[in-house]
């Protein structure tokens, strides 16, 4: 092999491999920021992913809401008309939560019973629907 093409190959290796190395780091990144979007019925069902943040969406069930005296915390059932996960959520609601109301909130299960929010989402207006619960919602129905 005459040197020229010693040095190609060695340079194609090394893009090659920087490629690789750089896919790998990417990839593993990605995989650390995935949030899992789960319903209630999901949830019910033990199918989340243990020890990480996900979301879960659905509509807050009517009658469930109950504020903590001399504290933020709030305890309330998110609910998609087939199961029901108890959140509890420490911090200050958004104005429009109410029950009745789709709401998205992101935490993690405590046990099987809890789940911990460290963020409630409700929608903005009379018409929207996060794209995930009314989906959800619209299956749930067909069955």
């Amino acid at each position: 092999m005459t040197p020229t093409r010693k040095r190609r190959l060695i340079l194609i290796s090394l893009v090659i491999f920087g490629v690789a190395v750089a896919t790998a780091i990417f990839l593993t990144a990605f995989k650390d920021n995935i949030m899992f979007f789960k319903s209630p019925t999901e949830v019910s069902q033990n199918d989340y992913p243990e020890n990480r943040s996900f979301r879960l969406g659905g509509m807050v069930k009517e009658g469930s809401l109950q504020r903590l005296e001399n504290s933020l915390k709030v305890l309330f059932a998110v609910t998609d008309y087939n199961a029901d996960v108890q959140v509890e959520y420490e911090g200050i609601l958004p104005d429009l939560f109410r029950e009745g109301q789709g709401v998205v909130a992101i935490g993690y299960m405590q046990n099987d019973q809890l789940f911990v929010a460290e963020e409630v989402l409700a929608k903005h207006d009379e018409n929207y629907m996060p794209p995930e619960v009314s989906d959800i919602l619209q299956t749930e129905d067909k069955q």
